[in-house]
């Protein structure tokens, strides 16, 4: 059991509408999304620990104590430190059965505590190898999701449209940064185009990234739905990737963006503007005039005015990690200092979200009732809040499809506040 997923809610400011003072039966039964959710950063332990044993991967420990305490730790310095583990999370994955396998687990445990709807994400690119493309990443991928949904989908309360499916899509990534080291794919554009500047070539293998995705899409029928980008934020700005980006909204995939989390307003900006963003992955320092660092921006205060007011009233959606931010920003000492009060209080479109189950040690079910305690979220505000996810979801199907589903997942969401509010 996750820490603190078990904890009681006491102590709230504004009282709980229907009465309930225990949340976290509520919290788990409520339908959820988890739309910032990175496939390689929520392996199971144990399963991290057997695709190593088999594939001859040497791990720091081999305990799950052990790599608590030495790798997925409750505090990291800064975010690099924080996306180490992934290098031994991507050294597991590089085969079609243990893409499956974690993206079939993955979707489990979601399911276990209510997220009906999930969009995993992660960079393609990083998990090939001679062979073992682009595509074949996302089929491996797409066949765990399905066969997750298939399964849920049979449960008996699904067929009888008395509980709403589990539905899921893909967000490839491409990376702000990376060496010939990292992959396969990354070494072969190191090798193809060696005369290239650095930001030139990341933004090409993103553009390569998103041809990828567009053809997996509409020849293979696959559920990718979006486009990020990911990594290190300070020093390799998002512009870089402005034609790949374009290249999606041309083709009416969705965009989100990591924007805002290790750097300033500024590159929350670029996300929006060079880079089409529909969404904006943390978004943390979108009210920080202080974190400002462009010197062209003359009135910080007047620039991040307009910014914030731009994103409320454009309802971008903000994917909010509570645990992740703590975990990679120190100046953020407790969840109280968190901007996630002001777009509460602002009423922005925003979404809870994990970021890594496994790096940042924690559920959706954690995330939400960390919200409850910091934040004084009535039981009703927390079936208002789950209402942005799926509303602003790239969902795989049509419009129609989506406003049905959403139907669905309101009408479940009332029974289930009305059912806690009879037992209490």
């Amino acid at each position: 059991m996750h820490q603190r997923e078990e904890s009681r809610g006491k102590g709230y400011p504004r009282g709980y509408l229907l009465g309930v003072t225990d949340l976290t039966p509520l919290i788990r039964k409520l339908p959820k999304t988890d739309l910032h959710v990175h496939l390689d950063g929520s392996l199971r332990l144990s399963t991290l620990m057997e695709l190593a044993r088999e594939r001859n991967v040497k791990l720091p420990a081999w305990s799950e104590a052990g790599l608590y305490k030495k790798v997925f730790k409750e505090k990291y310095r800064d975010l690099p430190d924080y996306l180490t583990g992934f290098a031994y999370t991507c050294s597991v994955m590089g085969d079609a059965e243990a893409i499956e396998r974690v993206a079939f687990e993955l979707c489990e445990d979601c399911q276990e505590e209510g997220v009906r709807y999930v969009e995993m994400r992660f960079a393609p690119q990083l998990l090939t190898r001679p062979g073992f493309e682009i595509l074949d990443v996302l089929k491996a991928a797409s066949k765990g999701l399905r066969r997750a949904e298939k399964k849920f989908n049979q449960r008996a309360a699904v067929k009888r449209s008395e509980e709403p499916p589990f539905r899921a899509g893909i967000i490839v990534c491409g990376m702000r940064f990376f060496l010939p080291t990292f992959s396969h794919a990354y070494a072969e554009m190191f090798s193809a185009f060696a005369d290239l500047p650095q930001s030139q070539l990341f933004g090409m293998a993103s553009e390569v990234l998103v041809r990828a995705a567009i053809r997996a899409r509409d020849d293979f029928g696959l559920p990718v739905v979006g486009f990020d980008i990911a990594g290190a934020e300070r020093g390799y700005p998002a512009k870089d990737h402005a034609s790949a980006f374009a290249l999606a909204h041309d083709a009416f995939l969705g965009v989100t963006v990591h924007a805002g989390e290790d750097y300033g307003p500024e590159s929350i900006y670029q996300a929006l503007t060079d880079c089409h963003a529909d969404r904006l992955g943390h978004g943390t320092w979108m009210f920080s005039p202080s974190k400002i660092q462009d010197p062209s921006i003359s009135s910080p205060k007047e620039f991040v005015e307009g910014l914030t007011q731009f994103i409320a009233d454009r309802r971008v959606t903000v994917e909010v990690c509570l645990t992740s931010n703590l975990q990679t920003l120190p100046s953020i000492q407790t969840l109280k200092e968190h901007p996630f009060r002001k777009m509460v209080a602002g009423k922005f479109s925003t979404t809870l979200c994990t970021d890594n189950r496994l790096v940042s040690r924690t559920t959706i079910t954690r995330e939400y009732q960390l919200a409850a305690d910091a934040f004084g979220l009535s039981a009703v505000d927390l079936g208002n809040h789950l209402v942005y996810g799926f509303k602003r979801c790239f969902f795989p199907g049509s419009y129609p499809e989506k406003r049905a589903y959403v139907r669905q997942i309101l009408n479940y969401r009332d029974r289930v506040l009305a059912e806690f509010q009879k037992k209490e």
